[in-house]
This record gives structure tokens, C-alpha cells and sequence, in this order.
């Protein structure tokens, strides 16, 4: 096997920017700030979304679809774009 061929695993802290929740896990990402957790140096890293605060994990955005499908469609193409009969080959 190659020596040095894979990346170094780090212990890093990866911190939300928005509400400053701490997620503690090991990364090849580091940073030039440091910071000791339980006797252990981690790299601390600054995220701007994480699972605390993006709209899909809080629940914050919701989709509600007010027209139908089928609705849309018809009114953007029409219905003259439905086919009702094949097409018929002229031989």
C-alpha cells in the first residue's frame, strides 16, 4: 500500500454561525483556530447553515401546492397540447 496517500482525519468542532451550536466530529478539514474539549484539541470550524438551523430540518418552509398539477400545466400549455387521437401518417 502507498504511504501517505489518504488525508489527515482531525478532530474538529464545527460551529453554526447562526445559533452557535457545537457539532463535535472528526474531518479532514482544519482551521487555524483551536480549541481544547475534554483534554483533546480540535480545529474549530465555522459553518453558516447546519441541521439546526436549515428551513428543511426546523420545519420552517413549508410547500403548499394551491393549484393542481394537472392545472398548472393546462394553464401554462393549454389544452390544445393534450392528444386525444394518435397522429395519423399520411403514406
Amino acid at each position: 500500500m502507498k504511504s501517505d496517500l489518504h488525508p489527515k482525519y482531525h478532530p474538529v468542532v464545527f460551529v453554526d454561525m447562526t445559533s452557535g451550536k457545537r457539532f463535535v466530529t472528526k474531518s479532514t478539514m482544519t482551521s487555524a483556530k483551536t480549541e481544547e474539549i475534554d483534554g483533546v484539541e480540535h480545529y474549530v470550524v465555522s459553518a453558516g447553515i447546519t441541521s439546526d438551523t436549515h428551513p428543511f430540518f426546523t420545519g420552517q418552509s413549508n410547500f403548499i401546492d394551491t393549484e393542481g398539477r394537472i392545472d398548472k400545466f393546462t394553464k401554462r400549455f393549454g389544452a390544445a397540447s393534450r392528444r386525444t387521437n394518435k397522429p395519423k401518417l399520411n403514406a
